[in-house]
């Protein structure tokens, strides 16, 4: 099921970029013109990024790849998605930028990058497409200098548990169900009213999940934060709060989780 579920999600994946290329949601012009993807959560996190090695798992098209790269760090994007390299590539070379692209699958990274790196990054969105945490652990583990560390910025579990394809969204998946998720779907996040269909196989994976299978791989959790609010308005019926952020009306349940681990 696997090979399958990835070379669907890849074919969507290549689609997405198309489209997302286009939406205001990931604004190209305004990112060509200096502005950064990037948001608070990550940037406190990681904080002065200058001369460090960074490598981005799940990049997209490479937007935060470059961000990154604009604020001095030595950058290594991975993603599944053709197109998202190819653009990755494209942009990196347009704005005369140092980063570097590779086209893998992000369980299979140590085979196509061999360096390691003093921060791995990764954020919204992506652990939902891997069957098993074990191996993108044990990976990111792999691609870590001692002493460097992890940090990722995610959806939070409960999230997933609903179909937005129901209005009102119903609860219909397991916090920490094992079976495949298969949705197919008219159009995309960053866009709801393309025509595109976008066909998905993912997984639900709870937050001892991801926790466990990061100390499996030797890595010392520094912290588990979870937040009510989200930065991006992915999510029917969220409100914009002062700050600029998104929040649920009832806020009855996290929208976030972060977590920092280091490398011994």
């Amino acid at each position: 099921m696997s090979k399958k579920a990835f070379d669907v999600n890849r074919q969507t994946w290549n689609e997405k970029v198309k489209v997302h290329a286009e939406s205001d949601m990931y604004d190209l012009k305004a990112f060509k013109k200096g502005k950064s993807s990037l948001m608070p959560y990550e940037l406190n996190a990681i904080g002065d990024v200058q001369g460090k090695s960074l490598l981005h798992l799940q990049c997209h098209f490479g937007q935060d790849t470059l961000s990154w790269s604009r604020m001095g760090a030595n950058c290594v994007g991975v993603d599944l998605s053709d197109e998202g390299i190819g653009l990755a590539k494209t942009l990196n070379s347009e704005l005369e930028l140092n980063a570097s692209f590779v086209r893998c699958n992000v369980l299979e990274t140590s085979t196509y990058v061999n360096d390691i790196f003093d921060i791995v990054f990764t954020s919204y969105g992506v652990i939902g497409w891997l069957p098993d945490l074990k191996p993108w652990a044990q990976m990111i583990a792999e691609r870590l200098k001692p002493g460097g560390f992890f940090y990722i910025v995610e959806f939070h579990p409960i999230v997933w548990m609903f179909d937005y394809e129901q209005d009102p969204p119903t609860m219909r998946y397991g916090y920490m169900q094992d079976e495949v998720i298969y949705e197919e779907y008219e159009g995309t996040y960053a866009n709801t009213k393309s025509k595109m269909i976008s066909k998905e196989y993912g997984w639900n994976h709870g937050l001892s999940e991801v926790i466990n299978s990061l100390i499996e791989a030797g890595l010392q959790i520094e912290y588990l934060n979870e937040y009510d609010e989200s930065p991006y308005n992915v999510l029917p019926d969220l409100e914009r709060t002062k700050s600029g952020m998104y929040v649920s009306k009832d806020k009855l349940y996290p929208l976030l989780f972060e977590i920092k681990a280091i490398k011994p």
